[in-house]
């Protein structure tokens, strides 16, 4: 019985996608989770895999055509199917291999080599950063697992293992810029791992690949790590031929206390700045770089979001001595219990759910001429890096616990740093918080995030004299700031659901008694 080849679910802003490239064509046996088939959308390329084992016996949608969400790409017979065909293609697949082993004199025995190349990038995307190699030449690597790493303006894409197998020669460095499908590396499978894993090493050592640093040789992976963090290498154990320090033994030395202790006083080297324009010199010096692909593409959602929502932005106060107080009474308790500290977002992400529940307009979005109804809280929260603003996106905020948020938020930062988010992480908020206050911001007025209606914009904790009680206090005090789209969201609501959480702050207890 033949088994469907479906099109992934699309995310809600992907109306349909390109069908990029088979990787296999009828009459190809297949393993189950296989790659068959990518497809292309105009943010990212998705991966189909083969749902089991068989024979690929019919493709329904050729490479260039567009495909709609979960659309049937292909179908897959069983393993005895078309025997026919698969001995053709395993001896045209053999007689292939033979020309290739003929070419080439220094293809390990009895392994096949494969091109690795870069995704397909999708068309808003037109080139790429080799951002980290995982695996140097001559390591052995399983199938599927990750090579390296490639970074683009919207998310890091990763490049797999085409089988069981080890690189003999990367193309690409890190840092160099890549074309879609450009050439990566070459990789030798099969039984020829072990020899491939030999052989690069050392040809390696008869280059001057490595560099001997008193009587340890390092690797070339190795040795950058090393003058990155400026280790002791007589403290580091190599594992390598003779003794050879290879990137995995720097990198455990670095989890290891002990060695990271052992690291020299000497500050660490700064990492090579990408090129850019020349200074002009003078007194009045100037300087001229490219906009990176992320900062454009953030610039033209902001102007896009004020030019097409009639924004609006209303402003209150609160008195955050309450919150303190009980972030200083259980700080220690929480982290003991849950690995975490307590902090500020954690509460208004449960505050905002609890007044998004109550005013449903605020957690809407406008789509067309309709109006969208959210029975649920997603909230994303604004994380700055090096490269640009994203905001990643809490689900279902009002189930979570307040310890579940302050992790959620650990690990968004984390990635988001590292190039590690994913696009369905950031797609599909009803309601965002930015919290300028982590920069000192006073007061300020944030843009929405479209589709969205509204976003809360959180500040610096300033102590100020206020009236309480008819006495004059030092209290410490946040502005707070809700921009909203007027077309959706009546002046009215949206000063209410701010005093809502104005409320809900000041008296935390109310978040648990749900009053």
């Amino acid at each position: 019985m033949a088994t469907d080849i479906k099109a992934p679910t699309f995310p809600e802003s992907v109306a349909e996608g390109t069908v990029a490239a088979w990787h296999k064509q009828p009459g190809d046996s297949v393993e189950r989770d296989e790659l068959i088939v990518e497809i292309e959308t105009d943010k990212v390329v998705l991966e189909v895999v083969a749902p089991e084992a068989g024979t690929l016996s019919e493709v329904l949608a050729e490479e260039g055509e567009s495909v709609a969400s979960e659309q049937v790409l292909g179908k897959i017979g069983a393993g005895g199917a078309n025997k026919g065909n698969e001995a053709a293609s395993g001896q045209a697949a053999e007689a292939k291999a033979a020309n290739k082993s003929e070419a080439k004199a220094n293809k390990p025995a009895g392994g096949k080599t494969h091109e690795v190349k870069a995704p397909t990038f999708p068309e808003s995307i037109q080139e790429g950063t080799v951002a980290t190699w995982h695996k140097q030449v001559g390591e052995a690597v399983k199938r599927d697992e990750v090579l390296a790493d490639i970074e683009t303006d919207k998310v890091v894409l990763e490049v797999v293992a085409p089988a069981d197998g080890a690189l003999t020669e990367i193309k690409a460095e890190e840092g160099s810029q890549v074309e879609s499908e450009a050439l990566l590396a070459l990789f030798a499978e099969g039984g020829g791992g072990a020899a491939a894993a030999a052989a690069p090493a050392e040809s390696a050592e008869e280059t001057g690949g490595d560099e001997r640093v008193g009587e340890k040789i390092l690797a070339p992976a190795a040795r950058k790590l090393v003058a990155e963090h400026d280790l002791d290498v007589n403290r580091i154990e190599g594992t390598g031929k003779g003794g050879r320090i290879l990137k995995e033994d720097v990198q455990k030395a670095l989890r290891d206390e002990t060695a990271y202790k052992a690291a020299k006083p000497a500050a660490k080297p700064n990492k090579p700045a990408p090129a850019q324009a020349p200074v002009i010199e003078g007194e009045r010096p100037e300087k001229r770089v490219p906009m990176s692909r992320l900062r454009q593409t953030i610039a033209k959602r902001l102007v896009q979001a004020q030019q097409t929502a009639a924004m609006l932005t209303t402003y209150n106060e609160v008195d955050m001595g309450a919150v303190m107080d009980l972030r200083a009474q259980y700080k220690d308790t929480f982290v003991k219990a849950h690995d975490v500290k307590l902090g500020f977002m954690g509460f208004f992400v449960k505050a905002a759910s609890e007044a998004l529940k109550r005013f449903p307009d605020v957690n809407a979005s406008i789509d067309g001429t309709d109006i969208v109804y959210h029975g649920y809280q997603d909230i994303g929260v604004a994380v700055s890096t090096d490269r640009g603003l994203v905001v990643p996106v809490l689900r279902d905020t009002d189930s979570m616990k307040l310890a579940d948020v302050e992790k959620g938020i650990v690990d968004f930062g984390k990635r988001a740093r590292d190039g590690k988010l994913g696009i369905d992480e950031m797609q599909g908020g009803t309601f965002t918080i930015t919290n300028g206050g982590i920069f000192g911001s006073l007061m300020s007025t944030p843009i929405l995030n479209p589709p969205q209606t509204a976003i809360l914009g959180m500040h610096k904790i300033q102590e100020r004299p206020m009236a309480v009680n008819g006495k004059v206090e030092i209290r410490p005090m946040m502005y707070l700031a809700l921009s909203y789209d007027h077309r959706m969201i009546d002046g009215k609501d949206a000063v209410q659901f701010l005093v809502t959480i104005k409320e809900l702050l000041e008296d935390p207890a109310r978040l648990l008694l749900d009053i």
